[in-house]
Parts: structure tokens; C-alpha cells; sequence
């Protein structure tokens, strides 16, 4: 998949599965990676930068597994910039599938034409 989509959806992505449970940074990746191939050196600096603009903040949790891990949740101000983000979203890619749309449409036409169907260009219409 294209880097730059990745890097724009993976922020709210993040508050997404934040807003839904408290997690850790691994876990992030793993849920994420699950449906979005991301390198987890992408993740942690997005996670530092969400902390430090307070949309996120952190605690620490004993774990059974090893040393104590580190908790993201969601602040106030976080829940309200991913409403933010979804709404900024729904709006981009529903002008981004009108484009697709357009473009299957103009290919299609485009393919029928060139392989032996009359245009209406061709047959006077």
C-alpha cells in the first residue's frame, strides 16, 4: 500500500483503537498491522507526538509478561480532534471514490471502444 496513505490514515487509526480500549504501544501495532502493513518505527514517534499535543496520555500497568508496559488512552481533547479526523475523512474519501467512480466509468468506456465496440463518436450519435 501507498506510504503517504498510510502515514494519513495512521494517526486516526490510532485514536481509534485508543478510543475503544487502553493499549500499549506493541499492541497498537499488532492491531494495526492486522489490516495495515506499518513498521512499528512509524507508530512510536506518531505516539510520542499524540502524547506530547495531550490527545493521548499514558500509564504505566505491571504485566505478567515482563517489566511494566506502557498504557495510551484517550484524553478529552483527543476524543474531540478524532471527531474531528473522522469527519475530514469521510469527506476526503467520499470525494476520493467520486474520482474512482469516474475514472472505472471513463476506463470502462474506453476499454469497450477499444476492443470493436462502435463510440457513439464513430457512429454519428
Amino acid at each position: 500500500m501507498n506510504v503517504q496513505f498510510k502515514k494519513g490514515a495512521l494517526e486516526l487509526c490510532v485514536l481509534i483503537l485508543i478510543s475503544k480500549k487502553d493499549q500499549y504501544g506493541y499492541e497498537l501495532a499488532q492491531s494495526i498491522s492486522s489490516k495495515i502493513e506499518v513498521a512499528e518505527g512509524t507508530l512510536y514517534p506518531l505516539l510520542r507526538r499524540l502524547t506530547k499535543e495531550e490527545y493521548v496520555s499514558t500509564y504505566l500497568a505491571e504485566s505478567t509478561e515482563g517489566p511494566p508496559r506502557k498504557y495510551y488512552y484517550l484524553t478529552e481533547k483527543g476524543a474531540a480532534y478524532m471527531r474531528v479526523l473522522i469527519d475530514e475523512w469521510k469527506q476526503f474519501s467520499n470525494a476520493v471514490n467520486e474520482f474512482i467512480v469516474e475514472g472505472l466509468e471513463n476506463e470502462e468506456s474506453n476499454v469497450s471502444w477499444k476492443i470493436g465496440f462502435s463510440s457513439p463518436a464513430s457512429t454519428g450519435e
